[in-house]
């Protein structure tokens, strides 16, 4: 017998009509929906294209461009005298006219020049005093290539010859000599050397003469560096060299870790009442070399750096130091206080270095609360880096050594934390350590290594010191008196 369905009821068939028009429905209003839509988005994109004064919605929104600021009683732009800011027209000739015009300014109060956003090409051009350069967000000034466009100066008179060449050399990007009153400053604006050409030149041997800074500022006082980007120096990047006064503050310095031969971040050579922070460093070589003069010309200038503060940095260094002192010292370094300081990735964290020949001294350096993350050597004083202008230096006028101190230095990686190689010739006296704890990669012995010096331990640190310092407790009572100073403890092996 055949089955039959029950007769569908009133609210059946009304169910199985809307199973067939709830497919129709959706099918022919989709395309109609869409339609609404793109309409709607229309609409909304044409109101917030007409909306004046940026108060409206904007769904495209962009972050406006900053405003630069008039820090001077009169402000250029770079294209009021033909700049152009394509990567490929050469500006030097707009740089030098802007220049001329702020330089009469001086007794209103100077002026700005302000480079807006773009790349803009140059050869290298001096300052003026009394002068603001105000790099916007998105300006890039780019060194030109060419060697044949960088003039050649004579040798810096404590070096007696161009560190790489002997005569003249290479000027830097932006020069200023005998000034007063000058800020380099911006959004964050870059100032890029595209030292690549100048550095594979150097590796072929195919520069007669040494290469020039990125920024180098001579004779001068009154200088502020900040909120800017220096990056691809061809030889060191900033070099403020016989300055007074001088303000680095949150600035940006980038190089590759390798094959950027002496890509120094930060040279404060015979410098004076100066202070660093607040800065991020990686480099080819030392994130921060302080410098005086070398061998017997830099005796004879006798132009001490002193009075620098340097705290509040990242660095990194996989070729040489984080913070450096040397090797040129020969005019004297004193009074500096290192702190607050991350070093990573680096080969050594921070290092004193200098040799007979040198004269002059290192005292008064005091490092506090430094912390090394993946560092080959952690602290390193050197006193055979041996490397000289000429024959006639003298091999009898040695460095005095003297008066530095570790206060709150910790870290992880680290495969040897110190490494002090005084010698007979150049003794490194009065040394103290306090509140260190780094951890070690490896775990041998001569992790703490010592030649040659004198000083002290307070209170327990780690990793265990060498035998060349005296013990005092916490209180600083004398625990144990070293008989051993001149003890020899340095490998090099590892």
């Amino acid at each position: 017998m055949m089955e039959t369905s029950p007769p569908l009821g009133r609210f059946q068939y009304q169910r199985l009509d809307l199973k067939r028009w709830v497919p129709t429905f959706l099918s022919s209003h989709k395309t109609l929906f869409t339609v609404l839509w793109i309409a709607a988005f229309g609409s909304v994109f044409l109101w917030q294209q007409n909306v004046v004064g940026g108060g409206g919605f904007n769904i495209f929104w962009r972050a406006p461009v900053r405003p630069m600021p008039k820090l001077r009683p009169v402000a250029f732009n770079l294209t009021d005298f033909g700049g152009v800011g394509d990567g490929v027209t050469v500006n030097t000739v707009a740089f030098e006219r802007a220049v001329l015009a702020i330089s009469k300014l001086g007794k209103r109060g100077g002026g700005q020049l302000n480079v807006p956003p773009g790349s803009w090409l140059t050869g290298p051009f001096n300052l003026t005093s009394h002068m603001t350069l105000f790099l916007a967000e998105g300006a890039v000034i780019l060194g030109i290539q060419d060697e044949k466009y960088w003039p050649l100066m004579p040798p810096l008179p404590s070096y007696g010859y161009g560190r790489e060449h002997p005569g003249p050399r290479y000027g830097s990007l932006i020069h200023g000599q005998n000034l007063k009153d000058v800020v380099i400053t911006g959004h964050n604006g870059t100032i890029n050397g595209q030292g690549q050409t100048w550095w594979k030149k150097y590796r072929q041997k195919l520069l007669n003469h040494t290469r020039g800074p990125l920024v180098q500022i001579m004779y001068s006082s009154d200088i502020v560096i900040t909120n800017i980007t220096l990056r691809d120096s061809p030889f060191w990047t900033l070099h403020p060299y016989d300055c007074k006064n001088v303000t680095i503050r949150n600035v940006t310095i980038l190089a590759p870790i390798f094959e950027a031969p002496n890509t120094d971040g930060i040279d404060p050579d015979s410098c004076e009442d100066m202070i660093i922070e607040d800065c991020y460093i990686s480099v080819g070589d030392d994130a921060i070399a302080i410098k005086s003069g070398w061998d017997q010309y830099g005796i004879a200038y006798g132009r001490p750096a002193k009075n620098i503060l340097i705290r509040n940095l990242v660095v990194r260094s996989m070729v040489s130091a984080g913070i450096s002192i040397g090797s040129e010292m020969s005019g004297g370094v004193s009074n500096v206080t290192v702190e607050n300081v991350i070093v990573w990735n680096s080969r050594r964290a921070v290092r004193i270095k200098t040799a007979p020949g040198r004269g002059g001294y290192v005292q008064q350096i005091r490092y506090r609360n430094l912390t090394f993350d993946n560092v080959r050597v952690g602290i390193v004083m050197k006193t055979d880096y041996n490397e000289h202008p000429d024959e006639g230096y003298d091999p009898k006028a040695v460095p005095v050594i003297k008066d530095i101190s570790f206060t709150s230095i910790h870290g992880q990686g680290v495969r040897v934390p110190v490494r002090i190689h005084g010698s007979e010739e150049i003794p490194i006296k009065n040394v103290t350590f306090q509140d260190m704890s780094v951890g070690l990669t490896y775990k041998k012995k001569h992790i703490f290594q010592c030649a040659f010096v004198a000083g002290r331990v307070i209170g327990t640190i780690f990793p265990a010191p060498c035998e060349n310092l005296d013990r005092y407790d916490e209180q600083g009572h004398l625990v144990r008196r070293s008989a051993s100073q001149n003890t020899t403890d340095i490998d090099y092996d590892f």
